[in-house]
């Protein structure tokens, strides 16, 4: 059976329970899954490995469905900055709100670690994340020209400044509310 076929059927509405966990050793075969459909040039898991031992200073959560990796995101931390190393979800479940669970949950704990920035590149051509970042405060402050080797694509560098301020605190906790209200549905 293969994996398409192993997948666990995502239904939106009562029965949608994503839930948010930190990444283990165990979710890469699904998480490199998924950074290969998503990414023309993933990360290796090596690379992976390597991000998950530097505890103190990265964080990565995955999303499972039924306990199905779908999504997973990480962010490194460095003295007052935060920065969004990668996101990704499960082509066939965009639109379903995993990748804003995620980034919710991110910027939870940079906040709660004494993040005062939060930053991340994003390819000029992915609207749909830049929407979702422009919804979280996100504005772009640069560009990184040939960032994305592999295409030759630029990006944005992007940031969402005084997290910790309470205009940012009422900004999540409105983002929460959506969601909370998209699971009654």
């Amino acid at each position: 059976m293969s994996a398409q076929a192993r997948r666990p059927e995502f239904r939106p509405g009562p029965a949608e329970e994503i839930e948010l966990t930190r990444m283990r050793r165990r979710h890469l075969r699904r998480v490199l899954a998924i950074e290969s459909r998503v990414y023309p040039r993933p990360w290796s898991p090596s690379l992976f490995l390597s991000e998950l031992a530097q505890r103190s200073s990265r964080s990565y959560l995955v999303a499972r469905h039924e306990g199905e990796v779908v999504g997973y995101a990480g962010m490194m931390f460095m003295g007052r900055e935060a920065h969004v190393t990668n996101i990704a979800v499960d082509p066939d479940l965009h639109g379903r709100k995993v990748g804003t669970r995620l980034l919710l949950a991110l910027i939870t704990e940079a906040i709660a670690r004494s993040a005062q920035v939060v930053s991340l590149e994003v390819r000029v051509s992915n609207h749909v994340a830049q929407s979702m970042y422009v919804k979280f405060g996100f504005s772009v402050v640069g560009t990184r020209k040939g960032y994305y080797i592999e295409t030759n694509e630029d990006a944005y560098i992007m940031e969402a400044p005084e997290v910790a301020s309470t205009a940012y605190r009422i900004r999540l906790g409105g983002i929460r509310d959506e969601l909370d209200a998209a699971g009654a549905e």
